[in-house]
């Protein structure tokens, strides 16, 4: 499976540790702690969550919430969230204690998004280093369309958030700075059950019926 894909686990890169220890550095803004993505351990346990197992999401005016579901397993392998012109795709991963995934993950998708004849550029955002990327869009009567996407990801204790941007989020700054708050207001789970690194931390279905009834669920790519 790729890094593009929704479903499942990060695959692991042919590099080495040893080849390239820099590498493997914690990726993240230098107030993480205290703006967000939060670890549990962080996040104020009186405001209101949405409580889907390894994410909480804050509600807000104008949040659509989407669940996107495997297929096959009916796992739940993604938080679709579409908020201000923008959605933004959420997962978390577990992820070595004193090391970082996101500077390795993001030449892997870059090389997938290559492979499926896109084109990337590395830029630097408010969370660090992410990926602009042109992705080529299966568009009924526009065989030559593409699609524009920002991959970002924030390294956490024992985890990591990769996000998707799309939509206005992707292209207009005013746009970008909403989404980019939405994501900063994500708190991760990562809970105490022993996880290989890179292995997508289970999500569920709200737990609360209010939050299920407003929540649809979509089939994971």
């Amino acid at each position: 499976m790729s890094d593009t894909n929704t479903s499942g686990e990060i695959q692991p890169s042919d590099a080495t540790e040893a080849s390239a220890p820099d590498e493997q550095l914690k990726s993240a803004p230098a107030d993480r702690e205290t703006e967000g993505p939060l670890d549990e351990s962080e996040a104020n346990p009186v405001r209101p969550y949405v409580d889907l197992g390894g994410v909480k999401i804050l509600p807000r005016e104008g949040l659509q919430l989407r669940l996107e579901v495997e297929e096959g397993s009916q796992r739940v392998v993604a938080v679709g969230l579409d908020y201000a012109g923008s959605t933004l795709q959420v997962q978390p991963f577990a992820a070595p204690r004193t090391s970082g995934l996101w500077h390795e993950i993001r030449e892997q998708i870059a090389e997938q998004i290559a492979k499926q004849g896109g084109t990337t550029r590395l830029s630097v955002g408010p969370f660090g280093p992410e990926l602009l990327a042109e992705i080529p869009a299966t568009t009924p009567g526009q065989p030559d369309s593409t699609r524009l996407a920002r991959f970002i990801g924030v390294d956490g204790p024992r985890w990591f958030l990769r996000g998707v941007i799309a939509g206005d989020g992707a292209v207009d700054q005013e746009a970008a700075s909403k989404i980019e708050e939405l994501f900063r207001s994500v708190v991760v789970v990562r809970g105490k059950t022993p996880m290989p690194p890179r292995d997508l931390i289970p999500l569920h279905m709200p737990k609360t019926a209010a939050a299920a009834d407003d929540m649809p669920s979509t089939p994971g790519a």
